[in-house]
């Protein structure tokens, strides 16, 4: 099969963009056939949003993070500390 010059394939990419029907993506029609049989419920523009879990307080979230802190300077003192015997 002969090879096609630049000119033909942007010939037939033009065409084939152009094309008056085109196929659905495999997701499109999987979509389609799934909603035939149970459509969705329908959904308001700007839905709320569902509940959240209750936020963690910021003092906790602090106790936490000086407690990591203060674990490491322990165990790097204690290195430290070892390593000069």
């Amino acid at each position: 099969m002969p090879e096609q010059d630049d000119s033909e394939r942007e010939f037939d990419l033009k065409w084939a963009d152009n094309a008056e029907h085109k196929e659905p993506s495999a997701r499109a029609r999987m979509l389609a056939a799934r909603w035939k049989e149970n459509p969705p419920a329908p959904q308001p523009f700007r839905a709320d949003p569902g509940p959240r879990a209750p936020r963690r307080s910021s003092w906790v979230s602090t106790l936490v993070v000086f407690g990591c802190v203060a674990g490491l300077i322990a165990v790097i003192g204690y290195l430290n500390y070892r390593s000069s015997y």
